[in-house]
């Protein structure tokens, strides 16, 4: 059924790998669906506690660090032990982050088109009392459930996101290779991040572009972020921001070249109509016609929905950004180059 779903797209998806287990499903996806499936690979934050930055010395002791961390003379309190305990059974054997970047690295380097994805961090995501899900997901997450999943108290330390996130961003700059980035309840930290890159990177970074998928951002921290990084997108979703009236006011405070839709929707089945019905809201938000014919000469004050939303596609796509001045630092350079030309005059 998902072969012939995919095929039978009206659109091209970008089909993001989240954990070991879907990497190949991927990779296998976009081999027989080529001109339908854009392939990512990268490792969700859902599942960061599963990856071991150094040497594993046991399931225990890493999981132990990770969530009873022993930072002081203060034991943990009893009621944690004990949901530790209860949770360790149903935790994976941990992997080791330089295996994970391996693995990566081979996977975007066999796919000149793949992106980086989906990556990011979050705050709110608790472990659950369950077992990894096995393929095929679209199945799992879309069939009514009993009751709610029972969650653990445990998160995963955001240093240890960061520390994951970051080196996978490393990589896609050393490949040029654009990112799915997943952000939940850290806006600051987030903005932190992307400074760290830009000011570590410089030009190389600026190479990419960075997709801000299912965007949860303040429109105000959006604002200042995107002056900051030309290279950054705003990505809105019907499945997740459609939740909340706050896309609204997100699309309304993006640039008209820096919005993207999309469906964040598991079943394939699925993205086409939910990719258009976020459309239509940018559409009304922005005031943009939605077309009825499709017209290639249309000069651009002309285009509608679609035709903007596909540009910006291609703009993400193609990357090679360039810093924005101000009209300020605009005016500084002019009157820093006409004093040079004077002197030697």
């Amino acid at each position: 059924m998902t072969l012939e779903a995919t095929n039978n797209l009206p659109i091209r998806i970008c089909a993001m790998a989240t954990r070991r287990s879907d990497q190949q499903l991927v990779a296998d996806l976009a081999n027989a669906c080529p001109d339908k499936v854009t392939p990512c690979f990268g490792y969700h934050p859902w599942f960061y506690h599963w990856i071991s930055l150094g040497p594993i010395t046991s399931k225990d002791a890493h999981y132990r660090a990770l969530f009873l961390p022993s930072a002081d003379s203060t034991p943990p309190k009893p009621e944690l032990v004990s949901a530790f305990e209860k949770l360790l059974p149903f935790l994976p054997e941990p992997i080791l982050l330089s295996d994970l970047l391996s693995d990566v690295r081979a996977r975007l380097t066999a796919f000149p088109n793949a992106m980086l994805g989906e990556v990011g961090i979050d705050r709110a995501f608790r472990i659950p009392y369950s077992y990894p899900v096995d393929p095929p997901f679209a199945a799992v997450y879309t069939a009514p459930r009993e009751g709610p999943r029972e969650v653990s108290p445990f998160t995963t330390p955001l240093a240890h996101q960061l520390a994951i996130l970051y080196a996978q961003l490393a990589l896609a700059v050393e490949l040029r290779r654009n990112v799915s980035l997943h952000s939940v309840k850290c806006q600051q930290a987030t903005v932190e991040l992307l400074d760290r890159m830009k000011s570590t990177h410089g030009s190389a970074w600026l190479r990419i572009s960075v997709d801000l998928h299912s965007c949860g951002l303040s429109a105000q921290t959006w604002t200042q972020l995107s002056k900051r990084h030309p290279n950054a997108f705003l990505s809105l979703s019907t499945a997740i921001n459609g939740r909340s009236p706050a896309h609204r006011a997100l699309a309304a405070a993006c640039a008209p070249d820096r919005l993207l839709v999309e469906s964040d929707f598991p079943d394939v089945r699925g993205s086409a109509p939910y990719t258009w019905n976020m459309l239509r809201t940018v559409a009304d938000v922005k005031g943009w016609r939605i077309e009825d014919a499709w017209d290639d000469s249309a000069p651009e004050a002309e285009w509608g929905a679609v035709r903007r939303l596909e540009e910006n596609w291609k703009l993400f796509e193609r990357g090679g950004h360039v810093e924005r001045l101000n009209t300020r630092r605009r005016r500084d350079r002019a009157i820093e180059e006409w004093e040079a030309s004077e002197e030697s005059d």
